[in-house]
């Protein structure tokens, strides 16, 4: 949800191959139907992945008497608002994809239907197997799975091999090569951390926190309550300002949006920086120029990035409960044409998808797959588990301010004070 990605005409689907039925024992509505089940999706790509996605939808054939989807496209424009309003009127879908911490925060609020038999089920059938490790495990709660997650957004360090070649910089695999090279980078006016905090974008505050992570700190501690101020989270954002004073960062980043920033690595005047995992896709670029780094080790010996794990939810409210787990069911195992087909801009959490060639011949995804999926962390770390106070944290206001505070050289200490006591009140 957090960058815009185009994506090549689609191929024409092949038959889909409906997954088993599954049985639900408890509430949520008539197992028997009453009306088509209504599937909400996001653009989660360009026009072609719409298409490709209600396609797919539209597919699929209920054994028995189980309903049939009809599939909806909401724009991410005002979407918690739009969902929010939709299930207190109960007027909201059966099944969906939305904001990564969407189905927590619905769940707290009972209106989620967890996943626990369809997981069951994937249990039994093997599929449980193709997720990549620890994501379907992610998902669960105290209650039970609040969701099953399809795709993963990933943010990780890119460099444009050119620049560094030019500068006779090799490519960084620590915090101090990185530093170094951004020192000689920007004796060559070139910058070394590209990033951005202008309106709409959230790759500032995502790359300090990617920098937190990869020294053991977070947002979190591990019981999932704000802890911000750490000697982990204080010594990472001391090493970014070593940054900014290296003139690593550009000083009018703290006002880029997302496209300013695209325009700055485009005109090559960002050598390195964090990015999401369709930086070359963003660009236009298809020469190999733009790369995927291997995970900075950082001074503790860790490494580690930043994932966003997105997933498809059940509500409560739904026209057949055992209808919203077979179709989820169904879509789960039948969604490998999105990547067939190149629409979608997230990346597989099924290992089978991960093999496809289509997949594969995408080598910088397939090395974020390879090398940054095993470390990364999650939003919430160092909370093992995801909650639904991350909906109101994620892209927030006071991660915003924080992020060009410390991009801007005041004092880390006292913006780590300030974000701990902001998002303190944000998280009850």
């Amino acid at each position: 949800m957090r960058s815009k990605h185009t994506r090549r005409a689609f191929l024409s689907l092949g038959a889909a191959v409906a997954g088993g039925t599954l049985l639900s024992a408890c509430g949520g509505g008539s197992a028997s139907g009453g009306g088509k089940l209504k599937f909400w999706d996001m653009p989660w790509g360009q026009a072609d992945y719409t298409a490709a996605a209600r396609k797919l939808t539209e597919a699929y054939q209920p054994a028995g008497d189980l309903p049939a989807a009809g599939y909806q496209e909401i724009q991410w424009a005002n979407f918690a608002q739009t969902f929010s309003s939709a299930i207190a009127s109960k007027t909201g879908p059966a099944v969906s994809t939305g904001g990564g911490f969407q189905a927590f925060q619905f769940a707290d609020q009972g209106a989620i239907a967890y996943a626990d038999n369809v997981i069951d089920q994937f249990r039994k059938d093997g599929t449980f197997d193709d997720f990549l490790p620890g994501q379907v495990d992610a998902m669960k709660t105290a209650k039970g799975y609040a969701a099953v997650p399809w795709q993963l957004d990933f943010r990780v360090w890119w460099y444009r091999k050119s620049l560094l070649d030019e500068a006779g910089v090799a490519v960084p695999t620590t915090w101090d090569e990185l530093l170094t090279a951004s020192r000689t980078l920007a004796a060559k006016g070139i910058f070394g951390f590209g990033t951005g905090t202008g309106a709409g974008n959230n790759l500032g505050s995502q790359g300090l926190l990617l920098m937190m992570l990869n020294n053991g700190g977070g947002l979190f501690d591990p019981d999932g309550k704000v802890d911000v101020v750490t000697d982990a989270n204080l010594e990472a954002m001391r090493f970014v300002q070593e940054l900014v004073k290296a003139k690593a960062v550009d000083p009018a980043s703290i006002s880029y949006t997302t496209d300013n920033l695209i325009t700055q690595w485009k005109m090559k005047k960002v050598a390195m920086g964090v990015h999401t995992a369709g930086l070359d896709t963003d660009t236009g670029e298809t020469d190999g120029d733009l790369r995927v780094m291997s995970p900075l080790t950082g001074p503790s010996g860790a490494k580690a990035g930043l994932v966003f794990q997105n997933n498809i939810m059940m509500y409560a409210n739904t026209p057949s409960t055992a209808g919203s787990e077979a179709f989820l069911s169904y879509y789960i195992r039948n969604m490998k044409v999105l990547w067939q087909q190149n629409v979608v801009a997230g990346l597989p959490v099924l290992k089978s998808i991960v093999a496809l060639p289509a997949f594969q011949k995408q080598t910088q995804k397939a090395k974020i797959i390879a090398e940054w999926a095993p470390v990364a962390k999650t939003f919430a770390s160092r909370s093992t588990t995801l909650f639904g106070g991350l909906a109101a944290v994620d892209s927030s206001q006071p991660l915003t301010q924080f992020a060009q505070t410390v991009l801007a050289g005041s004092e880390p200490k006292a913006a780590l004070s300030t974000l701990q006591g902001a998002l303190q009140a944000i998280v009850k």
